[in-house]
């Protein structure tokens, strides 16, 4: 990975806020969006792209990453207003409701100073960049999108029970 939110710190950026979606490809269900500031130099051993992962591998890291994580938020965009506004705009959308969604372990909200998005532009007022293959790129966006990943596959378990 290159380590493209250490050369964010360096530029005097502290609260980066790393995105990443789920979801996207599926015929069912919502997209899912996760936005996560991860500390400086905090790299968890094994994160790596979501989809690269088996699911007990996302399960293990999932606890950790929310440990260490600074501020997490999370953006959910259902199956109604994907059909109505197409699914790239629903990404987004439930990307800026991830961002807009960050807290800290108190609850409190946090305004990143900088977005680091993997192969999107979030419309907000907020500096960011977008990476394509940011999860491959980005520790910070690995971490987001196992948390997206684990998120909605928590809330497809639920599905599978309530439309049996």
């Amino acid at each position: 990975m290159i380590d493209i939110e250490n050369q964010l710190h360096n530029k005097g950026y502290n609260l980066i806020a790393c995105i990443d979606e789920v979801g996207r490809g599926c015929l069912a269900g919502d997209v899912v969006a996760c936005a996560v500031i991860m500390p400086k130099n905090m790299n968890i051993s094994g994160v790596c792209d979501s989809k690269k992962l088996s699911a007990k591998k996302r399960e293990y890291l999932y606890p950790k990453i929310l440990e260490n994580a600074i501020a997490v938020g999370i953006g959910q965009v259902g199956p109604d207003v994907i059909d109505e506004i197409n699914i790239k705009e629903s990404t987004r959308m439930a990307m800026k409701e991830a961002v807009l969604n960050l807290k800290d372990k108190d609850g409190n909200i946090i305004i990143p100073d900088y977005l680091l998005i993997d192969a999107e532009k979030v419309s907000i007022d907020i500096p960011q960049m977008n990476l394509i293959k940011g999860d491959e790129k980005s520790h910070g966006i690995a971490c987001a999108s196992i948390i997206a990943k684990v998120y909605r596959d928590r809330l497809c378990e639920d599905w599978d029970l309530e439309y049996k």
